[in-house]
């Protein structure tokens, strides 16, 4: 058995960690000090790193790491992700043997076109593509692109846990109840949220089935986002339309 452990990180960033008694992997390592400070507490040993894409808060600790724990990196190799050691593209999967799990390389471009999740029975990690009650911007490609990739995590199993890299929900939030105001889902889920972050608890993992009740970027064949959009002057309403839309004012909200 193992564990999966948020360790806050920069500003607003989540570093997971895998770990049993003895071994760990971690995922998107944007700084190294408070894993190396987890590592050491916990007598840990660091068996490899997982990289979902090259921007700097999930990259910029690596390279500390490796000169403590000469571990294989998995990601998509970039020109400015200079780390990757093991390079994984789409379909591609490999095994942990310490914690018997099987990881599926699913390519999700659109916030970027290095990005990649890795998926388990349960288990995603996708970086920032997929939110807590939101998703990324479009940095590189098409929105077209960036919604496909949210439709390809939406189509995972339900009870899959999204474990996503940044504490963005109670915000992601706000902006979906401006879409969708009559969403019960919704209106419980801002409370739940709310409640946590004043206990000072994160909002992740949340769950495949929680963002398609919630998400509106998953929602985006919703009446009422569609009406919501119209009146801000959205005339294209196919589902790419209205994703399109969608972003872009969340990009001004």
């Amino acid at each position: 058995m193992f564990d999966i452990t948020a360790i806050p990180a920069l500003q607003d960033n989540y570093i997971w960690i895998m770990h049993d008694k003895k071994n760990a992997v971690v995922v998107d390592p944007g700084e190294a000090s408070p894993v190396l400070k987890f590592l050491n507490t916990h007598g840990l040993q660091l068996n490899s790193i997982l990289c979902t894409h090259r921007h700097a808060d999930h990259i910029g600790g690596i390279k500390e790491l490796r000169e403590v724990y000469n571990v294989p990196v998995y990601g998509r190799r970039h020109p400015n992700n200079p780390h990757i050691t093991n390079e994984l593209r789409e379909g591609d999967s490999f095994k942990f043997e310490p914690f018997a799990i099987k990881f599926t390389i699913l390519e999700i471009p659109g916030h970027l076109n290095d990005h990649i999740a890795y998926f388990a029975p349960e288990i995603l990690f996708c970086g920032d593509v997929l939110f807590g009650g939101g998703c990324g911007r479009n940095f590189e490609g098409s929105p077209a692109q960036l919604h496909h990739s949210l439709q390809r995590l939406a189509n995972l199993p339900n009870n899959t846990r999204v474990y996503c890299a940044h504490e963005y929900t109670a915000a992601n939030l706000r902006f979906a109840v401006a879409c969708e105001p009559n969403n019960l889902d919704l209106q419980q889920r801002i409370v739940d949220t709310q409640q946590l972050r004043s206990a000072n608890l994160i909002t992740l993992p949340s769950t495949i089935a929680l963002e398609k009740a919630t998400n509106p970027f998953l929602r985006c064949t919703q009446p009422e986002i569609i009406r919501k959009l119209q009146q801000r002057g959205l005339t294209d309403t196919s589902e790419l339309g209205v994703f399109t839309a969608m972003r872009e004012w969340k990009n001004h909200f």
